[in-house]
């Protein structure tokens, strides 16, 4: 493969993460699906409050919320175009899923809603619900508001049996409270349950398919999920999220010139919309893409063109990890060991963006014989896990708490110490394959396990090796460096 020059190399493993104002998708998509939300409002407002809902579904979040401000304008009295405007706050499946920052607009939102009030029964639980989310929401733990939202929901939905709109929205809020320590996946089969008999009968509606992507954004479901994945960039092919959300799956199941379409596609209509967090969401994939296919030239000018890129809100989790992510990716995947040992971390990032980062620099230390250094990033690595312990934030202190492991195990390695450099490493494996990922990343940079792998290699353990390469093909399909591994270690295991 063929290596970036140093200065060149310069120029992304330092990318400046500049603060600015939060940048989203402008204008409104004109191919959305089709969606039918009846409320008791004027008549006149009821195709423009279809069109917010189906962006709403298609996380097109600001052009739902011009819609729904619209709905609101030419009808004072509509009580649902208020809760629709509050409903573009709560990103239940981003991280995080509330924005501090928005958290007071929303509730005013809700709580005109309240005030302005609905003859309708079904439109009042929709309030009622939506309000849980906000009410007493600096006192009240997130966890606590979501479930008490997914449990008004289910009133709701069993209540409305055939009401489409409820059992999509109910199936939405099943996804997004998955614990990801479940490899049942019990929530997101409840939440199939719901949406692939309404897929049958509603196959132009944007948030079946996608949530039936979500649900199946796993190794156990992926397989199933592949049908929606190939009708949803089809069914709103204006939204730049429908245009990507297919490579969820994609990448899931190893189909990597798949992703690249859809990623080059999202990118595209990402970048027309203005876009930012979205367009970078879909550079990250597009990277981790063309890196399992070997094609790095590729991917080295999406690194490129990441450089010149400004106004990337640094507060977005969203943005900030893909532009974090990608250049890492880069070198890490590639074994530029030296490269990734001067990676800095971004400024202003939040703390679990810092923290691949760290990892990553740390890895670089330890694979170029500075043990030492590299212990210096897993020190910093668990209090990063600590302070997101301590913050509420357990699925990414764990996260964090297995990248401070890795880089502990291969300084072990680095010492001489294989054996407990072998443990750690396969400790780290153990805990990594127990937790689901979050929609945001396509996975690890190098899943732990792969790294294992890779490790026994080194120590001359083929045998070994070639098991842990095939169980981490197993969990992530189609990866090159397992791939490369697996030969490797089978060529070596058969001279024996």
């Amino acid at each position: 493969m063929t290596k970036p020059s140093r200065a060149l190399f310069g120029l992304f493993l330092f990318l400046p993460l500049a603060a600015a104002q939060e940048t989203h998708d402008h204008g409104v998509p004109e191919k959305l699906g089709k969606v039918s939300f009846p409320i008791s409002c004027s008549p006149a407002v009821q195709d423009q409050f279809n069109r917010g809902v189906a962006l709403l579904h298609s996380f097109a979040y600001s052009a739902a919320n011009e819609s729904f401000q619209q709905v609101a304008a030419l009808d004072p009295k509509c009580a649902m175009a208020h809760w629709g405007s509050a409903m573009t706050y709560y990103r239940q499946l981003w991280d995080p899923p509330l924005i501090p920052r928005y958290i007071p607009t929303a509730q005013k939102e809700i709580e005109t809603a309240q005030q302005i009030g609905t003859s309708s029964d079904r439109e009042r639980q929709f309030i009622h619900a939506l309000s849980l989310i906000y009410h007493d929401a600096d006192k009240v733990p997130y966890a606590t508001r979501a479930l008490n939202y997914e449990q008004a929901m289910r009133a709701l939905a069993a209540e409305y049996k055939n009401d489409v709109e409820i059992q999509v929205f109910y199936a939405l809020a099943l996804i997004a409270n998955a614990p990801p320590t479940d490899k049942t996946h019990a929530k997101q089969k409840e939440a199939l349950a719901l949406l692939e008999p309404l897929y049958r009968s509603h196959p132009d509606h944007p948030g079946i398919p996608h949530y039936i992507i979500h649900a199946c954004d796993n190794a156990e479901l992926a397989q199933a999920g592949l049908p929606a994945a190939r009708a949803y960039s089809q069914i709103a092919p204006s939204a730049p999220h429908a245009l990507h959300m297919p490579s969820h799956i994609f990448t899931r199941l190893g189909m990597w010139d798949d992703s690249i379409a859809s990623n080059l596609a999202a990118r595209t209509a990402a970048q027309q919309q203005g876009d930012t967090p979205e367009e970078l969401h879909a550079m990250d994939y597009l990277v981790y893409a063309y890196l399992q296919k070997d094609r790095c030239q590729d991917a080295l000018q999406v690194i490129r063109q990441l450089q010149g890129m400004s106004q990337i809100d640094t507060a977005d989790f969203k943005a900030s990890y893909a532009a974090t992510a990608i250049p890492i990716r880069y070198a890490v995947e590639r074994g530029q060991w030296s490269d990734a040992a001067k990676i800095a971390p971004p400024a202003n990032a939040p703390p679990h963006v810092a923290a691949i980062a760290f990892w990553a620099r740390g890895l670089g230390l330890a694979r170029t014989g500075k043990p030492e250094l590299a212990r210096a990033d897993a020190d910093r690595l668990h209090q990063i896990e600590m302070q997101l312990h301590n913050a509420g934030n357990d699925y990414w202190a764990t996260q964090v708490g297995i990248l401070a492991r890795e880089v502990t195990a291969w300084s072990a390695q680095a010492s001489g110490n294989p054996n407990e450099a072998a443990t750690e490493l396969r400790a780290c494996a153990d805990v990594e394959d127990a937790i689901e990922k979050l929609p945001v990343t396509p996975g690890p940079v190098i899943p732990a396990r792969e790294q294992l792998g890779e490790m026994l290699l080194l120590q001359g353990h083929a045998d070994l090796a070639l098991q842990e390469f095939q169980e981490s093909l197993h969990n992530a399909p189609g990866r090159l460096g397992a791939l490369q591994g697996m030969a490797r270690a089978s060529e070596l295991a058969a001279r024996k």
